[in-house]
Order: structure tokens, then sequence, then C-alpha cells
């Protein structure tokens, strides 16, 4: 056993590379891993970036971790895959963690339970995390560009990466089709300046034209009107929601990769590119 100068937190084995399981001691319904670079030096004095990694419905966090472990390396970065399971709200339901929250929700605020984990990394690592880079593909992606909504400040780059169902800049409407009630769900308004700070980020395969998931009926709980509106595929999907942004004077990055339908590992290589050259300017930024 270790102790970290400065933390008063004891580290192990377990708590370098990659790390075990631990539970949100602010939830313990909820839990997380991470990957922490082998040149992390417990005595030194070296501050880390921070990467979050959201899931999707298949909630295999870990393996997520671990498809970021090669830019965790180069980038001397930390990442951290939280872990929503299903279940929270109701017996066997899937994707409340996708919209963070909504209109009388009595359930978890899910953006906020990122944030306790993120104070509990702190708590152990020297992570200079006020503002991370944030990627999520499927259902992860619902997450990451609902959180750039909900946290902008906190980001310095979001990857959103083939979400199903988007929440545009629409103030005709509701929360997840539009951002009118956004206010009263999340106790602040959209803030646009905050969001054109973030580099942005949406990547889709050329072929992810599927829709028996995404299809929008309705006698789905979250159909609103404005969702017909928004296109019946990913890729369509995506383009509603860059130009959403781009209306709003917020610079998309949008990649579609060639021969690939819904998968992440494909998509992995120009959302590394991206996240590398993100990283890379805020060094200079810094620097200068």
């Amino acid at each position: 056993m270790r102790s970290t100068p400065g933390h008063g937190e004891i580290l192990s084995y377990y708590d370098f590379g990659r790390t075990t399981v631990q539970v949100c001691a602010a939830d313990p319904r909820f839990s997380y891993c991470a990957y922490v670079p082998e040149s992390y030096d417990e005595a030194g004095d070296r501050r880390y970036r921070l990467l979050v990694v959201v899931h999707g419905t298949m909630r295999d966090n870990a393996a997520c971790r671990d498809a970021f472990i090669d830019l965790a390396e180069a980038q001397q970065l930390i990442v951290l895959a939280p872990l929503f399971p299903a279940g929270i709200t109701a017996p066997r339901e899937l994707s409340s963690y996708k919209r963070l929250r909504g209109p009388g929700d009595t359930g978890p605020a899910y953006d906020l339970i990122l944030l306790q984990m993120i104070r509990e990394m702190q708590a152990l690592y020297r992570i200079d995390a006020e503002r991370f880079a944030l990627f999520g593909f499927s259902g992860g992606g619902h997450f990451a560009h609902r959180f750039l909504y909900a946290h902008p400040e906190r980001l310095a780059a979001v990857s959103i990466g083939a979400p199903g169902i988007v929440t545009l800049l629409d103030d005709q409407a509701d929360w997840p089709a539009g951002v009118r009630d956004v206010d009263a769900i999340f106790g602040r308004p959209i803030d646009l300046a905050a969001m054109r700070r973030v580099a942005v980020q949406m990547v889709v395969g050329a072929e992810d034209t599927a829709t028996w998931e995404i299809a929008i009926t309705r006698d789905n709980p979250w159909w609103q009107p404005a969702f017909e509106s928004h296109g019946a595929t990913r890729i369509e999907r995506l383009v509603a929601l860059k130009a959403s942004f781009e209306s709003c004077g917020i610079p998309v990055t949008h990649d579609l990769v060639p021969e690939t339908a819904h998968r992440q590992e494909p998509l992995l290589p120009v959302v590394k590119r991206f996240l590398s050259e993100r990283f890379a300017q805020g060094e200079r930024d810094a620097g200068s």
C-alpha cells in the first residue's frame, strides 16, 4: 500500500493501470473504473488531463475504457469510465441515463452522478478536471451531447458518436427533443457562449442506417411531434444535430466513417485524432 502526497488517501496495486471497479460513494448504485498511465508517479507534481468515456446500452464500460488505453499513454491522461446500470428507474429499464434527467423525473440526476465520480477521482489522483474531454458512442452519444447542454463550462472537448435520438437546440420543443424547458430541468438556461468554447466532434458510420432500435413511435414514452423532423437514421439525426449547432454559431467537426455500420471500434481512429488535436491545442493555449 502507498500513500499519495497531498491527497491523504491510500493507493494500492489496483489503483494503477486498469483500475478495479469502485462504487460511487455518493450513490452506490453506480460505479466506475479508470485507466491511470503507467508513468503516474505518486511523488510527482504532474497534473493529468481527464477523458470520460460513457458506455452504450450494453453497459460495457470496462471495454470502453480499454479502447482508450493507447490514447491515455500517448497523451498522458486518465480515463474514467462510469457505469450506469440498467433497471435504475424501473425493472429492466435501459435508457434513463441517456437523457440525464427529464421533466418530472424522480430518478437520479445522472450528470451530477458523473461529476461526483470525477470529484472522487480528484481526491485520489492529480487530475486537472475543471474542463475535461468526453466521448460516448450510441447510448453514450446520447449522454455526451446532453451533458454538453447541461455543463458546457466543464468540457474542453466532446465527441458525440452515433446517438440514436438527438436533442436539438430547439426552443420550441421540450426535453429531450428540444431545450425549451431546460431551465426548469437543470436550473439554468442553455449557455451558448460556453458551448462555443468546446471543441465538438460528431461521428457516425456511413452505413449506420438501421432504424429498428431508434424509431420513435407514438407509444414510445419519449415521443414528441418534434422528433418527426429529426430524420429516421442515426446519420440523418446527426446531420440535424450538426445543423442545429451551427445555426447557433457552434463549430462542429463532422466525420462520416466509410464502410461502417453501428459499431464503435471503426470510429475510434478519427475520435482519437480529434481528441489528440484538441489536447495539443490545449497545451499550446496554456503555453501562450
